[in-house]
């Protein structure tokens, strides 16, 4: 897998490389930004909903169902662990991902059921519900 690289490019507007792709990520105006790109946290959903549509559309292809389109449409949302009944925490806030799955294509409803269990072994999917370490490494100064 290819490193990430992400620059800042004046206050809150990012140049991310990733690989031979480039593109700008930024915060919106009413953050503080000049909304000249996706934010973080879209980027993110970004990842999850790609990665979702792509496994779905490799599985179905393998095992000969006939999927002719994924649209995947998500969410962020900060909510506390007491209004969530299917988390772990019982304190403070959870982040709350809602991920709605549209499927084209002339499906079974069986087929449709298996998708929906095959969208939760995307590998983001994978990452984002398992544990996390972020391990953190001061590199020399920026352009160096």
């Amino acid at each position: 897998m290819r490193d990430v690289v992400v620059s800042s490019d004046g206050f809150l507007k990012q140049q991310v490389a990733a690989g031979s792709h480039s593109f700008v990520a930024d915060e919106p105006v009413e953050a503080g930004g000049g909304d000249l790109g996706p934010d973080p946290y879209s980027l993110l959903l970004a990842a999850l909903g790609a990665c979702t549509s792509m496994t779905l559309q490799l599985y179905a292809r393998h095992k000969g169902i006939p999927l002719e389109g994924v649209r995947v449409r998500l969410r962020h949302n900060r909510i506390h662990a007491t209004d969530c009944s299917e988390c772990e925490s019982t304190e403070g806030t959870v982040s709350r991902i809602e991920r709605h799955i549209s499927l084209t294509g002339q499906l079974t409803d069986a087929q449709k059921q298996r998708l929906m269990e095959i969208a939760g072994r995307c590998p983001v999917n994978k990452t984002l519900t398992s544990e996390i370490v972020v391990a953190d490494f001061l590199d020399g100064p920026a352009g160096v």
